[in-house]
C-alpha cells in the first residue's frame, strides 16, 4: 500500500502587520490623488461653463446669418447657483422699425417674430442650473454692466448698441485659487467666438491671449 500524501495546507492569510502596511500604503495613495481628482473635477466644471457660455454666443450669431435677421444673446441671473442663463431672440428689422432692447418685434420662448423667415423660431432658453454654485467658478462680464450681444444678419456684433458684451471670464471662486487655470469666452467684432486666456496681457506675442 501507498501511503497517502495529503496536500499542503494553503498559505497563511495576512498577517496583521501585512494589512496595516496595506491600508498605510492605500491611505498614502488616496492623499496623494485625492488633491488632483479634486483639481481635475474642478477643471472639467470650469470648461462646461466655458462651452455653455460659448454655445450661447454661436447660437446666436448662426441664427442671425441663417434667417438674415438680427439676433441677441441676453443673460439673466439664475437664481439656484448665480451663474447666468442665456436666451436667444431673433427680430427683423423693417425700414420704420428697427430692432433695439425697446423697438421691433422679437421672438419669445413661446411665439415668433414676425417677418419672413423667422416664423418657425421660438426664442431658446438654456438654464445653467447645471453649472457649478460660483463659490467653486465665478464669472466677470466685460465690459462692466453688460449682459447682452446683438447680432447683424450678416452675423457682426452690432457696435450701435452699447454696452456689448464681449467676454466672459471664468475663474475659480473665491478660496478655490489654483484649482484650474482661468480662462475666458472671447468675442470679437466680427462675430467670431474662441477660448483665451485673460492673464495674458493683449499686447503679448502669444496667440493664447484675448487679442
Amino acid at each position: 500500500m501507498h501511503p497517502i500524501n495529503h496536500p499542503r495546507r494553503s498559505a497563511a492569510g495576512f498577517t496583521l502587520v501585512e494589512l496595516l502596511v496595506c491600508v498605510a500604503i492605500m491611505a498614502m495613495l488616496m492623499a496623494a490623488g485625492i488633491p488632483t481628482m479634486a483639481k481635475w473635477m474642478s477643471s472639467s466644471r470650469a470648461l462646461s461653463a466655458a462651452e455653455f457660455y460659448a454655445d450661447g454666443l454661436k447660437m446666436a450669431r448662426s441664427e442671425a446669418v441663417k434667417r438674415n435677421a438680427v439676433s441677441r444673446l441676453s443673460l439673466t441671473a439664475n437664481a439656484t447657483n448665480g451663474q447666468y442663463d442665456w436666451q436667444v431672440d431673433i427680430c427683423v428689422p423693417t425700414p420704420a422699425v428697427q430692432c433695439r432692447s425697446d423697438s421691433g418685434s422679437w421672438s419669445t420662448a413661446t411665439s415668433a417674430a414676425a417677418g419672413d423667415g423667422v416664423a418657425d423660431f421660438r426664442s431658446v432658453l438654456r438654464s445653467a442650473s447645471s453649472l457649478p454654485r460660483t463659490n467653486l467658478v465665478a464669472l466677470t462680464l466685460a465690459p462692466a454692466g453688460a449682459d447682452e450681444v446683438y447680432f447683424t444678419p450678416v452675423g457682426w456684433v452690432d457696435a450701435t448698441i452699447a454696452p456689448s458684451l464681449n467676454q466672459i471670464t471664468i475663474a475659480p471662486g473665491s478660496g478655490r485659487e489654483g484649482d484650474f487655470p482661468t480662462t475666458a469666452v472671447k468675442l470679437t467684432l466680427a462675430g467670431a467666438v474662441f477660448k483665451c486666456d485673460p492673464t495674458i496681457s493683449a499686447t503679448a506675442a502669444d496667440s493664447r491671449a484675448c487679442q
